[in-house]
């Protein structure tokens, strides 16, 4: 099975996708965003702009995830923002003609509650107070809007409203929806918030 975990930009996805592969045995997890700043730093920075207009990426993505998918026993959990609906009909929708299993779930949430989250991101206090401007947070707020608005539609069903729901909530109804059995979330409150802080170090990118 893939579990396509989509959202806004710092809608939660990254923590929802390493939550499921904490506690979800035998799972792995897929990140489609390598596969596109690899490709823009094969470009000179003039020619680098959305990753995802790139049929390179795409195809790759689509190719990479099908061989997964045929090889590996347990979950494939996949975060990634996709709003293009020719995007996603060559991507999931190419999976799902091979036959795979692919669970789509849409993480939403009301816009102020998106901002809130991004202003929280400690790499944004950092760039502020070194002077630097928050390049990914800026582009995470232009899109907020359009991603909203086209996440909401029907075809990037299934929706989950996340405001006012831990990321421990919202994995346990993707994978209750998926029929799928996670182990026990025993997180404390300290213990959870260091690893979501850990978790969104490892997934800072400059350049």
């Amino acid at each position: 099975m893939l579990v396509w975990i989509n959202g806004p930009f710092g809608g939660g996805k990254t923590q929802t996708a390493h939550e499921l592969h904490r506690r979800l045995p035998g799972s792995v997890l897929s990140d489609p965003e390598i596969v596109g700043f690899g490709l823009q730093r094969m470009l000179p920075r003039r020619l680098r702009g959305d990753f995802q207009d790139l049929p390179a990426w795409r195809q790759g993505v689509f190719e990479t995830l099908d061989l997964v998918l045929g090889k590996q026993d347990g979950a494939v959990v996949v975060p990634m923002t996709l709003v293009e609906p020719p995007y996603f009909e060559e991507i999931i929708g190419r999976l799902r003609e091979r036959g795979h299993d692919v669970r789509h779930f849409a993480l939403l949430a009301e816009r102020e509650t998106v901002l809130r989250r991004l202003s929280e991101r400690d790499v944004v206090h950092l760039l502020r107070r070194k002077g630097m401007p928050p390049k990914r947070e800026s582009f995470a707020v232009s899109k907020l809007d359009l991603c909203l608005e086209r996440l909401s539609g029907a075809e990037f069903g299934e929706h989950i409203h996340t405001d006012g729901l831990t990321v421990a909530q919202v994995a346990d109804r993707i994978a209750a929806s998926a029929g799928l059995t996670l182990e026990p979330n025993t997180d404390g409150a300290l213990r959870g918030f260091v690893r979501r802080k850990w978790t969104s170090v490892k997934h800072i990118r400059f350049g």
